[in-house]
């Protein structure tokens, strides 16, 4: 056996070699994908609509939990 790391290639692939590999891969498939858009009035808008609602109800359970059911 020599002590040349060129020469010594393992013949199983460890954990660091398995996680190096599956990084490259994501690496590479992160680069080919396209960059998301940037959102527009009408998201915004969603957004505030969704955002809203959930303040509305929130509200009507906050003034409703004092109420006796009969």
């Amino acid at each position: 056996m020599t002590d040349d790391p060129k020469n010594s290639a393992p013949d199983e692939e460890n954990e660091i070699m398995a996680a190096a590999r599956a990084h490259k891969a994501r690496r590479e498939a992160a680069a080919k994908t396209p960059e998301p858009g940037k959102l527009t009035n009408w998201g915004i808008a969603a957004i505030g609509a969704g955002i809203g609602s959930a303040a509305l109800a929130a509200a009507v359970l906050y003034a409703n939990r004092n109420k006796k059911k009969s």
